[in-house]
């Protein structure tokens, strides 16, 4: 990108009144950040959702010199960075309509044909959760994931160590600046996932770790990975908005159960609960629903049992695809009103019986 263009996405980003869906669609009407800057106010005033009071920042003075500084910044430093028009930059964080204009990065990031989950939680981790962090990352090694999560304390940290110690590769999603730490105790591990990962952050190099910029962060660490993994969290938590906003994109959302009186269990039993999150209890939860396995085994041959005499939900299940063909497993759900965490069980026995295959996309169909 040249020196002009990536300046002007540095003023559009901070200019007041504008926010990233609405600076993605004045880019795209005008073909460049550079031309949104050069356009008739009048003729941007007409697009769908840009108005007055959006426009009238565009040429701030003030923050044009702070695009200015911070550009300087930037190359003066060699601070490595993608934009959302770039091939470099996530795929599945493009389809965001919030995505960041420009994510900085640091490190060795490396995200082709690799499948990637985001893994959060609550800071005040009990062993519990450390204990199946670990084993679940232990489990899907063998599958290559890339690891995400906020470089917290509790369970964002537990999930890097996690990766680091299985060799993948995990990225850091930062809520404030490249060159600050937060928090400064987790310094130790920078060196670390920089050789296994990077780091990403939307905000300028001396942005502090405020507040909003956590909530704000949240959707890149959701939009970035095909599934959300919700270790543990209490009834009200960041993880939660995590988890909200993952299920806005379509993504998966897991959560882990634990005892009804256990305090930050109780965040992922009621999103369980509330069907906003499939019960994982292992590994195979998330191979199976992910439909890794399609990709990673050879898959063994199962002869159909003629004859065999269904009852309860398996014969409701069973009837429904033979009535509907291919069905969407959310879709098959809701029609036959078992819920997600009970119905994937009931769909394995289908499939070692050989009566249902599962195809890409959580689609099912009988044999």
């Amino acid at each position: 990108m040249n020196e002009k263009e990536l300046f002007y996405l540095l003023a559009l980003q901070k200019s007041k009144g504008i926010g990233a869906i609405n600076a993605r669609k004045l880019i795209l009407h005008a073909g460049s950040a550079e031309a949104v800057f050069l356009e008739k106010k009048q003729t941007l005033e007409r697009i769908d959702g840009i108005g007055s009071f959006a426009t009238q920042f565009l040429n701030d003075k003030a923050t044009l010199e702070k695009a200015e500084s911070e550009l300087a910044f930037i190359q003066k430093h060699n601070i490595g960075y993608t934009t959302f028009l770039d091939t470099a930059y996530p795929e599945k964080l493009q389809h965001c309509a919030d995505a960041p204009l420009l994510l900085f990065k640091d490190g060795a990031i490396h995200l082709e044909k690799q499948p990637i989950i985001s893994i959060v939680g609550t800071r005040n981790m009990t062993t519990y959760g450390r204990d199946f962090i670990y084993k679940l990352v232990d489990d899907i090694a063998v599958y290559n994931p890339i690891i995400v999560s906020g470089f917290a304390y509790g369970v964002d940290i537990t999930a890097h160590k996690a990766a680091i110690k299985n060799n993948l590769q995990t990225i850091a999603v930062l809520a404030h600046g490249i060159t600050k730490i937060y928090p400064k105790s987790h310094k130790k591990y920078m060196n670390q996932v920089l050789e296994n990962g990077g780091f990403y952050t939307e905000y300028w190099h001396d942005e502090e770790s405020l507040r909003e910029h956590f909530l704000q962060r949240n959707r890149i660490v959701a939009g970035i990975s095909e599934a959300t993994i919700i270790i543990e969290s209490a009834s009200k938590g960041g993880s939660l908005v995590t988890a909200t906003i993952a299920n806005s994109y379509n993504r998966e959302v897991f959560a882990v159960p634990g005892r009804i009186t256990d305090t930050y269990s109780q965040g992922c039993n009621n999103l369980i609960r509330t069907h906003k999150a499939a019960l994982l209890n292992s590994a195979k939860d998330l191979v199976y629903l992910l439909n890794w396995d399609q990709s990673k085994k050879k898959k063994e041959v199962i002869q159909p049992q003629l004859f065999i005499d269904l009852q309860g939900d398996e014969k409701v299940i069973y009837d429904y695809l033979v009535s509907n063909g291919k069905t969407l497993l959310d879709t098959l759900s809701l029609a036959c009103s078992i819920p997600i965490y009970k119905i994937s069980g009931i769909l394995v026995n289908l499939e070692l019986k050989g009566l249902v295959k599962p195809l890409p996309g959580k689609f099912f169909e009988i044999i």
